[in-house]
């Protein structure tokens, strides 16, 4: 294997361990509660994410460099800006009082961990089996709602629990059905995203709408299409 080749598919590995430096600048921003610049962190991280995999396909990561697992590399970064630096957010917030973030915090890191590891959390059209531990997006919802401590922590247990429900979620890459609707409903909820961010997680009430219809797309659509398709369980 030429050196540019094996070069260019190790920068697809910096590439997306990028997102573990980001996730770590977002902890900085955690402790120094600097919450809108925390979610461009994150944000920027999300990016990543979603285009580090298409980069690895094309540049035949996998064959290139078999030493080292993209997948594992791909679930370590992940967890770092999916579920401990939002976690953490979340219980510094002051959302909640410290006698219920802390433990909201606890139970996000724990079912985050146990469904990291399941090797069955998608299913055979690719959709997420349970909650797929998006608590970035959880906690960027809750700093714009601002709901009440009790509805917060509410809201963080029932999609604890439904991590591990049959139920699928969308995966807005990999699922194909919608998948030109959905890739319009996700540009428009990262344009909403970025307004929220720029009147510092404090939109106006338009904005705030719209993120609620983009979301309830994104959370209800697997669900949804089951039923409208009768499709048996998945496996």
């Amino acid at each position: 294997m030429s050196p540019p080749i094996v070069a260019r598919a190790f920068a697809v590995h910096i590439f997306t361990a990028t997102g573990a430096a980001l996730g770590f600048a977002a902890l900085l921003l955690v402790f120094a509660g600097q919450w809108t610049a925390m979610f461009w962190c994150l944000g920027a991280a999300l990016f990543i994410d979603g285009v580090d995999g298409t980069l690895a396909r094309r540049y035949r990561v996998a064959e290139v460099l078999p030493r080292w697992s993209g997948d594992v590399l791909d679930l370590v970064v992940d967890f770092t800006t999916y579920v401990f630096v939002p976690a953490c957010a979340i219980a510094a917030s002051g959302l909640m009082p410290p006698w219920l973030a802390v433990p909201a915090g606890l139970v996000i890191v724990v079912t985050s961990a146990l469904y990291f590891s399941d090797r069955n959390m998608k299913t055979d059209d690719n959709y997420f089996r349970g909650f797929p531990a998006l608590w970035n997006a959880v906690a960027f919802y809750l700093f714009i709602l601002k709901p009440s401590a009790w509805l917060a922590a509410a809201a963080i247990a029932i999609l604890a629990v439904l991590t591990f429900a049959p139920i699928r979620f969308l995966h807005p890459f990999r699922v194909r059905r919608l998948r030109a609707v959905t890739m319009v409903v996700l540009v428009i909820w990262c344009m909403l995203a970025a307004v929220a961010l720029l009147q510092q997680l404090d939109p106006n009430p338009w904005i705030g709408y719209g993120l609620i219809v983009a979301g309830l797309y994104f959370f209800a659509f697997g669900a949804v299409d089951r039923w409208m398709n009768d499709d048996p369980p998945a496996a």
